[in-house]
């Protein structure tokens, strides 16, 4: 009777204990590694940073697209800049061009 009631005065809150750290390390768990953790988290901050750096280069090119579009409309019409766009549409060159052939392999 006595060994009963020790067995279960010992087993029972041992038994509360391992129950409660598993469901503390399933909860833990998941805040590092799950879907919203904080492994994901990082990831997501990863992604961020290159997504912020790609549209800081995309903002340099538009502004340098708008400078180009500026400088074709207007009053007065920058000469250089419409012959070289022309030039480059059309793939022609001047008389007095010097054209270099590069070799693709090096």
């Amino acid at each position: 009777m006595i060994i009963r009631h020790r067995v279960r005065a010992i087993l029972f809150p041992a038994m509360l204990l391992a129950l409660s750290g598993t469901v503390a390390s399933y909860f833990v768990w998941h805040a590092v590694n799950g879907q919203r953790g904080i492994k994901a988290k990082d990831e997501y901050r990863a992604q961020m940073e290159g997504l912020q750096a790609e549209r800081s280069q995309l903002l340099k090119e538009k502004a340098s697209l708008e400078r180009r579009v500026a400088m074709l409309r207007g009053k007065t019409v920058d000469r250089e800049l419409v012959e070289e766009e022309a030039r480059l549409v059309l793939g022609r060159v001047h008389k007095n061009d010097v054209m270099i052939f590069l070799d693709k392999g090096k």
